[in-house]
């Protein structure tokens, strides 16, 4: 099955080191005209599938019979094709599989634009350095940040923390591309339980008009994200994408704190996106006494936009609501999640901040890109990401004057609501009126404990 490598002499052979084959060899067949010639015209895009590969990286505990996996890229590949995305397959079958290599056809008078196109960059998303198992060196998972209008089908893995280059693989236009489902495992670190999370994960549907969408915490940190400390805070620092250089433990006190891009571009860039990248990440720990084994979902989010405080039928911009504990419908703007669609009111008196969900086709189905970041009472079996063990601001605070917004506010009420919604703003927590900048999951009131139902 094409030049794959060997695994290490040192390693006990496994049956990925052999190719599959039929017991007996397929009758030969008369060759074809344009029919069954092993590509597929999708209209504009040609694809084939590729069954040789070259060996990247592999690890030999983890997975199906606790023996590991393998990580391949397809390769050759025909004249004009290029790599979708790596191929990996479990230590404990023969190696079988295929991965897909496209090219885009020259004339293609319906669309202006090209079927598929260089990434603009990559997000480091996995590697393997902290994870501590028997391995051939360490590998690193990359996923292409697809220019608009464009979509990554699949990872490159490397066998070096060095970025991939650009035209390594190509992103494919969304109006060819329809969302799929990973319907085995293939391999985690020995420990890792998320594959039994899939069967239970939860859909969350965003509001139509939502423009602030979640992503991975790696592709906020490879995307530009800065870390500011207070002696030195002309000279933000990038953070690294594996979050290494983050200040770990301490407690709050200010000293340091997360940012956005300074670059406009990019910071728009950053609030808005990626929701293809956004991953659920998952905390267990036992609760009940025991009795029961809790899965926590934290979804992280570059930004909430701005919160709706409603007064009978008057919307006004208060600043921002966080909230990151999933059940299915996700609140414009301030990203709390409520069991059904509609309005949920936090207040009394037709006056409060607003919490609108509905379903759109904006979409996350939190059991595709599952994480586990914590899970405690195992002891050493899963290893913490640096970014959960940081304590500080996860964005700045800002100046922010109540009495100011307060006054443009009550310019345009009746009188008899004026005084209602002076007590209401007075009402809401610091955290929200004077832009505290929000703290990581490890900081909040329920990270220990039993869950509050």
């Amino acid at each position: 099955m094409g030049n794959c490598l060997t695994l290490s002499s040192s390693t006990k052979a496994t049956p990925i080191e052999t190719t599959f084959k039929l017991p007996s060899p397929l009758p030969a067949w008369p060759s074809g005209g344009g029919f069954a010639n092993g590509i597929i015209n999708l209209g504009g895009l040609q694809v084939c599938q590729i069954s040789s590969f070259n060996k990247v990286w592999a690890t030999h505990e983890g997975g199906p019979d606790n023996i590991g996996a393998t990580f391949f890229e397809p390769s050759p590949l025909p004249q004009g094709f290029y790599m979708l995305g790596c191929y990996s397959q479990a230590n404990n079958k023969p190696l079988f599989g295929w991965a897909l290599a496209a090219k885009a056809e020259d004339d293609q008078p319906s669309s202006p634009s090209p079927a598929l196109q260089q990434p603009v960059d990559y997000t480091l998303v996995w590697s393997s350095e902290s994870v501590k198992m028997k391995k051939d060196g360490d590998g690193y998972v990359w996923l292409p940040t697809a220019p608009e209008g464009y979509a990554a089908m699949g990872h490159v893995l490397t066998s070096l923390p060095e970025k991939p280059p650009l035209d390594k693989i190509r992103c494919v236009r969304t109006d060819l591309t329809d969302q799929c489902q990973a319907d085995s495992w293939i391999w985690g670190p020995p420990g890792a339980a998320s594959d039994g999370f899939n069967a239970y994960a939860p859909f969350i549907y965003f509001h139509p008009d939502e423009v602030y969408l979640p992503s991975s915490v790696g592709w906020f940190f490879t995307n530009g994200a800065l870390l500011y400390n207070k002696d030195q805070e002309q000279n933000p620092v990038p953070i690294e994408p594996t979050s290494a250089n983050l200040p770990q433990g301490g407690s709050n006190d200010g000293a340091y704190w997360l940012d956005l891009p300074v670059d406009q571009g990019s910071k728009d860039r950053v609030k808005k996106r990626d929701l293809p990248d956004a991953e659920a990440n998952l905390h267990i720990k036992p609760m009940l006494g025991s009795t029961f084994t809790d899965i926590a979902i934290w979804i992280f989010y570059p930004f909430n936009g701005p919160a709706r405080a409603k007064v009978q039928f008057f919307n006004v911009s208060l600043g921002k609501i966080d909230g990151n504990k999933p059940v299915t419908y996700a609140s414009l703007h301030g990203h709390a999640f409520y069991p059904k669609a509609g309005l949920v009111l936090q207040g009394s008196g037709g006056i409060g901040i607003r919490n609108d969900t509905a379903k759109s086709k904006m979409v996350m189905n939190s059991g595709l890109r599952p994480s586990i970041m914590a899970a405690e009472y195992l002891g050493k079996a899963i290893i913490e990401p640096p970014w959960l063990n940081y304590c500080r601001k996860w964005g700045p605070k800002l100046s922010y004057q109540i009495a100011d917004e307060i006054k443009k506010v009550e310019k345009l009420l009746p009188g008899p609501l004026k005084s209602a919604f002076d007590k209401f703003i007075r009402s809401i927590p610091d955290e929200v009126l004077g832009e505290e900048g929000p703290t990581g999951p490890k900081i909040k009131n329920n990270w220990n404990g039993d869950e509050v139902i």
